[in-house]
C-alpha cells in the first residue's frame, strides 16, 4: 500500500501503526528478548518433577478419600438394612398386636353376651336393688319361721 502523500493527513499514532502495520494490520512480533521455540517449549525438570509429585500426592488423597467415601457408602448401607429389618419386625409385630386386639374384642363380645344371659351384666345399682329385695324376702321368711315356731 501506498503511503499518502499528504503530511499533514497524517498523525503520529497513525504513523507508528502504520510502520508496525504487516498483513492487514496484524503487527510484528517483537524479537526482543526471545529465546528458541525448543527453549520456549522446554519446562525444567525441577519443575516438572513438582507437578509430578502435586499430581500424585493429590491422586494420592483423592484415591484415600474414595476409599473412605465407599466405606461410608458400605456402612450407609449396612445401617439402612438394619433399619429396614427392625421396620419389618415392627410391622410383624404391628399385625400381631391388631389380630390380638381384634380376637380380645371378639372374646370381650362373647364374654358380655354370657353375663348378659346369666344375668351378671348388672349396674351396681341394679345389685344393690336385688339385694335390698332379697333382705327383705328373707327377712319375711324368718317372720314366717319365727310365727311357726311360736
Amino acid at each position: 500500500m501506498k503511503r499518502l502523500a499528504v503530511s499533514s493527513m497524517v498523525t503520529p499514532e497513525y504513523d507508528g501503526w502504520f510502520k508496525k502495520r504487516v498483513n492487514d494490520n496484524i503487527p510484528r512480533p517483537s524479537l526482543e528478548n526471545t529465546r528458541p521455540m525448543v527453549e520456549q517449549l522446554r519446562v525444567p525438570s525441577l519443575e516438572l518433577e513438582i507437578i509430578k509429585q502435586d499430581f500424585e500426592k493429590k491422586s494420592s488423597d483423592l484415591g484415600k478419600k474414595i476409599k473412605q467415601l465407599e466405606e461410608e457408602k458400605m456402612h450407609l448401607r449396612l445401617d439402612a438394612d438394619v433399619q429396614r429389618s427392625e421396620a419389618e419386625k415392627w410391622r410383624k409385630g404391628k399385625t400381631k398386636v391388631e389380630e390380638d386386639l381384634d380376637s380380645l374384642k371378639t372374646d370381650y363380645k362373647k364374654l358380655r353376651l354370657s353375663m348378659k344371659t346369666a344375668g351378671l351384666g348388672k349396674t351396681s345399682e341394679q345389685w344393690r336393688h336385688e339385694i335390698r329385695e332379697e333382705k327383705t324376702k328373707a327377712g319375711w321368711w324368718e317372720r314366717k319361721f319365727r310365727e311357726a315356731q311360736t
